[in-house]
């Protein structure tokens, strides 16, 4: 931010989608674009894969140092997702709000919905006191999804299968996000998300001071 003030008050944005949808690709042009975005990094105490980097993929921690930090609230949101924790760290999100960014979060259904209510009950002067924009994105429909995971040729078809139960499960939600993003082509969903961005960003409502011609 170089030490200047946004003119609207901090926003938290949560992105959530079902698997295969495309929030992750989406989230990393957002962060590429919008240099004054916080992107929020998961905590989990599942084993790195891949080339995945601690602090930028993920922050690995182990059960104990996870439970610990639990027991001092310091998580915004947590869930056990196939017996391993996750969960959104609350230091760095307060840290980069204080600082005058905007934050991202990529989570599921659980999740968003753990940080509307943090939000929501958040007392007047708590740093998570702040504006809330969630987006769903969503496949064109059942059979693009199920095509785009057979494609990926990471999952058998009876992984593919519960994965399809859950995206109709989480899919079931949608009305519970302020919008709704339809990934049937990534450059116009991109600009869709972005148009959201920018958009919340200007509304009167959420100016941080009065404007004097």
């Amino acid at each position: 931010m170089n030490g200047r003030k946004p003119s609207w008050n901090n926003i938290v944005f949560v992105v959530s989608a079902p698997s295969g949808a495309g929030k992750t690709t989406l989230c990393d042009k957002l962060q590429k674009e919008f240099k004054d975005i916080h992107y929020a990094i998961t905590a989990t105490t599942r084993s790195p894969r891949g080339d995945e980097v601690d602090g930028k993929s993920y922050y690995f921690m182990t059960m104990a140092d996870f439970e610990a930090k639990l027991a001092k609230g310091g998580f915004i949101e947590s869930a056990v997702v196939h017996g391993n924790r996750y969960g959104s760290p609350k230091g760095p999100v307060v840290a980069a709000l204080e600082d005058g960014c905007d934050v991202l979060m990529n989570l599921d259904v659980q999740g968003a919905a753990a940080v509307r209510r943090c939000i929501r009950e958040a007392p007047a002067g708590d740093p998570l006191k702040r504006t809330l924009v969630d987006i769903f994105v969503v496949p064109p429909s059942a059979e693009v999804l199920r095509n785009r995971l057979v494609a990926r040729g990471t999952d058998a078809l009876e992984v593919i299968e519960k994965r399809m139960r859950q995206a109709r499960e989480e899919i079931s939600h949608w009305k519970e996000y302020k919008y709704m993003v339809v990934n049937d082509d990534l450059a116009e969903a991109y600009d869709n998300m972005r148009a959201i961005i920018l958009a919340e960003r200007h509304r009167n409502d959420n100016r941080r001071e009065e404007y004097h011609a």
